[in-house]
C-alpha cells in the first residue's frame, strides 16, 4: 500500500490508526493534489516526526517516464516504466473544451479481441491504484496541461480489475483530490456482467461506455471472445437494467472494420438490438495495427445514415494521434515493441 492508494476516508482512517487527527489526511491530500509535492519533506504543515512516520508507513512511490511522443494533432502518448519493469502506456487528447486522459488499468489485457493491439502481448497483472492516479498527475507534469477529463479506456479491461478502479475513480473526483468531475469521467468495460450491478450501487455519475464492436452473436464471438460467456442478449439486459436503475445515457462503442461489421444488414440488427434504450452510438474509425489484417471501413458515412435513418443518436468518434500508435486499439504497439 502507498500514499496514492488511498481515497480519502480510507487516508482518514489510516491516519487515526496512527494517533494523530483525522483532519491531517485532508491537509495530505491537498498538499498530494493541490500543490502536487513530490516528497513527504514538502509537507510543512505536519511536524517533522509525523512526517518521518508516513515514509516508514506509507511509501511515495513514483512512475518512471521512458518515452514521449507528440502526434501531428497534438496527441501526445507517454510511455511509463512500473517499479516491476513492467510499462503501461497513456494518452493525452486535446479537445475543444480541454485535455481528455485515457488511462490504461492493466498491464496488458486478458480480453484478447482479435482487432486490438493491447491483447496481442497478453496479460501480465492488474494496476495498483496509485499506477493508476501517478498517470494522472505525471502527465500533467510533463505535459504542463490541465486535464479536465478522464477515459478509462487504455491497456486492459476496468472491470477485472474493480476495486483498484473505483478507488481511482473516487480520488481523482474528491474535491481534495484532483477533482475532475464524476461526468467527466467515462469507464468503458467489453461487458464482464456480473460488475453492472456492483457499478450501479456505486451511485455514480461517472459515465459507462460498452465495447460492442458487433450486431450478433456469431460476429461478436469472432471478433470478442467475452461473448461466448456473456452473449449479446445478456449484455443487452444489463445495459436496459443499469439505465432504467441509474436513468443514465450509456455509449455503445462501435469500431467500424472493412467488410466485417459494417455492412447494411449489421446497421439494421444494430438498429433492433438497441432500438428504445436511452443510449448513443460512437462509430470509431478503425487504426489498423500490424498484429492482424483488419482494415479500416470505407463505409463510416454510410453506416452513419443508415442509424441515423433507423433513429439512434450516433456519433463518429474524433481521431486522436493515429500516427504514433496512440489511438483506439492502437496501445501497446510500437514504442513497447521497439520497433
Amino acid at each position: 500500500m502507498t500514499l496514492f492508494d488511498l481515497n480519502l476516508d480510507d487516508l482518514e482512517n489510516f491516519i487515526e490508526s496512527l494517533g494523530e487527527k483525522k483532519y491531517r489526511a485532508k491537509q495530505i491530500f491537498l498538499s498530494l493534489y493541490k500543490d502536487r509535492v513530490t516528497s513527504y519533506d514538502e509537507m510543512t504543515t505536519l511536524k517533522k516526526e509525523f512526517r518521518d512516520l508516513l515514509k516508514e508507513k506509507l511509501p511515495f512511490p513514483t512512475l518512471e517516464l521512458v518515452n514521449r511522443q507528440v502526434s501531428t494533432d497534438t496527441t501526445e502518448k507517454f510511455l511509463f516504466r512500473l517499479s516491476d519493469n513492467n510499462l503501461i502506456e497513456t494518452v493525452l487528447m486535446p479537445h475543444d473544451y480541454g485535455y481528455s486522459l485515457c488511462v490504461s488499468s492493466q498491464v496488458g489485457c486478458p480480453m484478447a479481441c482479435s482487432f486490438c493491439a493491447s491483447g496481442a502481448f497478453g496479460f501480465k497483472r492488474n494496476l495498483e491504484t496509485y499506477e493508476m492516479v501517478k498517470q494522472v498527475l505525471d502527465v500533467e507534469k510533463y505535459s504542463n496541461k490541465k486535464i479536465s477529463s478522464v477515459v478509462i479506456m487504455g491497456i486492459g479491461e476496468p472491470f477485472l480489475n474493480y476495486d483498484n478502479v473505483i478507488k481511482f475513480i473516487r480520488i481523482i473526483n474528491n474535491d481534495f483530490g484532483i477533482a475532475i468531475g464524476a461526468r467527466h469521467i467515462t469507464l468503458s468495460t467489453s461487458g464482464i456482467l456480473p460488475k453492472f450491478k456492483d457499478f450501479e450501487k456505486e451511485k455514480f455519475q461517472v459515465n459507462l461506455a460498452i465495447s460492442l464492436h458487433a450486431s450478433n452473436n456469431e460476429l461478436r464471438n469472432k471478433l470478442m471472445p467475452v461473448n461466448k460467456k456473456y452473449p449479446l442478449e445478456d449484455l443487452i439486459d444489463a445495459i436496459k437494467t443499469y439505465i432504467e436503475n441509474t436513468n443514465r445515457r450509456v455509449t455503445i462503442e462501435y469500431i467500424l472494420l472493412d467488410g466485417i461489421n459494417d455492412l447494411d444488414t449489421n446497421a439494421k440488427e444494430l438498429a433492433k438490438l438497441l432500438r428504445g434504450l436511452n443510449v448513443y452510438v460512437n462509430l470509431i474509425p478503425y487504426n489498423e495495427t500490424s498484429n492482424n489484417d483488419y482494415k479500416r471501413s470505407k463505409r463510416t458515412n454510410i453506416f452513419f445514415d443508415l442509424l441515423k435513418k433507423e433513429g439512434l443518436n450516433v456519433t463518429v468518434r474524433k481521431e486522436h494521434g493515429h500516427d504514433i500508435d496512440a489511438a483506439c486499439g492502437q496501445l501497446r504497439g510500437k514504442m513497447i515493441k521497439g520497433e
